[in-house]
């Protein structure tokens, strides 16, 4: 797997761990470009048995994934093209997070910067998340937009933190801080910044180093929620919200006012409550 066989990701390997960085400016929206590289290494990466841990982090220490591309209002069959390989029932962003939270490797995600929406469902499908104390942010920003999450959030949600803070999250649509992501159980553990690649390189180490067939083991005794049900349910409010002429408009009025720039996205909350105010 060369370093450069992914145009959004770099991917570095040592001793059953394999590193991914993501690498997508100005802020890694979740993309057609991303979306095609994040499937297509967790594809080559699954029947890979020397691999046994995958940690993802972020080149830009600002955003891990910012959140879907807003630009999707434009070009709604971007992403159709992953159509022919997502499993029935599912829609191309649930079917992300599906490949993700069923990787037969465990999954960490090293978060120091904000993830919101899509970004944030990538992390709840994740096996593990280890959040830096002052600068990592999660959110489900999707009400704001005139939607609601479809690629999880809500049931990935739901299984962590429980139906209230699920809808507390939801409907919220609030930017959440690595200590109280922790206390909700979005997160594993919230950790002072600088010592987060120490933290996040022992435990990965730690699991790589296992005895063989250990990783395996667990993955098959501690299995994921069956979720299909919920996944149906939460495609259909999402795309009966997404074709409203509100959804559009909020949109659209976030990404003039400087969404997917660097410096629209650190008060994204904000600004998206501007446009609704008119």
């Amino acid at each position: 797997m060369p370093h450069d066989a992914y145009a959004t990701l770099r991917v570095s390997r040592e001793a059953g761990l394999v590193r991914v960085t993501i690498h997508n400016p100005p802020v890694n929206v979740l993309d057609v470009a991303l979306m095609a590289d994040l499937r297509r290494l967790l594809t080559t990466l699954r029947d890979d048995e020397s691999a046994r841990v995958i940690v993802f982090d972020s080149a830009d220490p600002d955003f891990f994934i910012a959140h879907v591309d807003m630009s999707l209002v434009d070009a709604p069959d971007a992403f159709d093209q992953f159509t022919p390989e997502v499993p029935p029932g599912l829609n191309v962003f649930q079917a992300l997070g599906e490949l993700l939270r069923h990787q037969p490797q465990v999954t960490i995600v090293k978060l120091a910067g904000l993830a919101r929406g899509g970004g944030a469902e990538f992390v709840a499908a994740a096996d593990m998340t280890f959040a830096a104390i002052g600068s990592a942010g999660i959110g489900q920003i999707e009400a704001l937009m005139g939607i609601v999450p479809g690629g999880g959030g809500t049931q990935y949600l739901a299984s962590r933190v429980g139906r209230n803070r699920a809808l507390e999250v939801v409907l919220g649509a609030e930017l959440y801080d690595a200590q109280t992501a922790e206390r909700y159980g979005w997160v594993n553990r919230a950790v002072p910044a600088d010592e987060l690649d120490e933290v996040v390189d022992r435990v990965a180490r730690n699991i790589a180093a296992l005895p063989e067939g250990v990783v395996a083991a667990a993955k098959q005794a501690v299995v994921p929620d069956d979720l299909s049900a919920g996944f149906q349910r939460e495609h259909d409010a999402w795309a009966g919200q997404f074709v409203r002429p509100a959804a559009e408009s909020l949109i659209r009025g976030g990404l003039a006012r400087g969404a997917q720039t660097r410096a629209g996205e650190r008060d994204l909350e904000g600004l998206l409550r501007g446009v609704a105010e008119g």
